[in-house]
This record gives structure tokens, C-alpha cells and sequence, in this order.
């Protein structure tokens, strides 16, 4: 016959001990919310150095992907949508090839949206890494007032987003139940 002997003291400090470790203790939060934003922000860095721009990245494009860390649950994402304000750093003119006095080029001026989208800087690209990665149809360009017309062909996507996603948040999630379990027996009070 085994006999447990429980001592219910001891039971409620640690009850008291873990709630005080939850989210029911600002200071426990913000270690939890400082822990997350931590292994996000890796796990972006690792998405960032995976994207590959066939002709390199001049512009920087890959700087676009977000990370987000939640206010009123824990946990956070990494996505490719725009930013909710404009980060722009000025225009960006593309390398000239043209010698002085050699013949050649777009002599039509640029128009306002192209000239709009010259004025985005890496962090407002994301529409780049969003037609990079899931592709686009048939593009035609503007007339112009009749003076230009053209097809610009298709991008065909390359879905490399949520591979790239899954094995850095993969690795995250591994490491953050980790370091979350560190943090909590920080927190918690030693055995006497």
C-alpha cells in the first residue's frame, strides 16, 4: 500500500509562484515578450539571408520582411506585407550604361507612379517579395496618352516565403520553449 502525503503549503506557494511567472505579473510578461521578440528577430534575420534575387538586390528588397511581436497574446509572426507608413530614403536612379554622348536609353520622362515607386526604400518593398513569391499574371504597360504601350510578360512565382518561414520559426519555436522554460525556473522561487 503506498500512502501520499500531501502538503497543501506547499502546493499553494507553488500555485502562487506560478501564476506570479505567467502573464499575470508585468514583470514576468515583459521578460516573456523581451524572450519572443529575441528568437523573431532571429528567426527574420534567417528568412532575410535565405531570399535570393537572381542579378542581386541593389535596392535591398529583402529588408521588407516583417516581424511582429503580440500585445495581448504571447506569441508573434514574420510576414511580407507593407508597413503601415512609408520608410522612404530618397529616389533610387538605377546604374546608367550609356558612355556621355552615346545614343540610346528611355527618352520618355517618367510618370508619377513609376517615380513613386522609385521613392521606396527596402522597407516598403514588400509588394516585390510578394510578386517574387506568389507570381503575377499577364503585365501590360500604360499608354501613356497613346505614345507607349507594351506586354511586360508574367512572373512566375517561387513560393520560397513559407519554406524559408517554416524551418527559421521551426528552429525558433524549439529554442524559445527553451530558453521559456530558463526564464520560468529564473522566476520561480528555489526548493529550501
Amino acid at each position: 500500500m503506498f500512502v501520499f502525503e500531501i502538503n497543501d503549503q506547499v502546493i499553494l506557494e507553488q500555485q502562487r509562484a506560478i501564476e506570479a511567472a505567467l502573464s499575470t505579473s508585468p514583470k514576468a510578461e515583459q521578460a516573456l515578450r523581451k524572450i519572443i521578440r529575441k528568437y523573431i528577430k532571429e528567426a527574420r534575420k534567417e528568412v532575410v539571408a535565405g531570399i535570393q534575387f537572381k542579378g542581386g538586390d541593389p535596392r535591398n528588397t529583402r529588408q521588407s520582411v516583417r516581424s511582429t511581436v503580440y500585445k495581448k497574446v504571447f506569441g508573434g509572426n514574420l510576414n511580407i506585407y507593407n508597413m503601415r507608413k512609408a520608410h522612404s530614403n530618397g529616389t533610387y536612379e538605377p546604374p546608367r550604361t550609356l558612355k556621355p554622348g552615346q545614343r540610346g536609353g528611355n527618352r520618355v520622362p517618367r510618370g508619377r507612379d513609376t517615380q513613386r515607386w522609385m521613392s521606396y526604400g527596402p522597407l516598403d518593398r514588400g509588394a516585390v517579395l510578394r510578386w517574387q513569391n506568389e507570381g503575377t499574371g499577364e503585365r501590360t504597360a500604360g499608354t501613356r496618352g497613346g505614345r507607349l504601350g507594351g506586354n511586360r510578360g508574367s512572373i512566375s512565382g517561387r513560393h520560397f516565403f513559407r519554406s524559408l518561414g517554416d524551418r527559421a520559426l521551426g528552429q525558433m519555436r524549439d529554442n524559445l520553449a527553451i530558453a521559456i522554460e530558463k526564464e520560468l525556473e529564473a522566476l520561480l522561487p528555489k526548493d529550501k
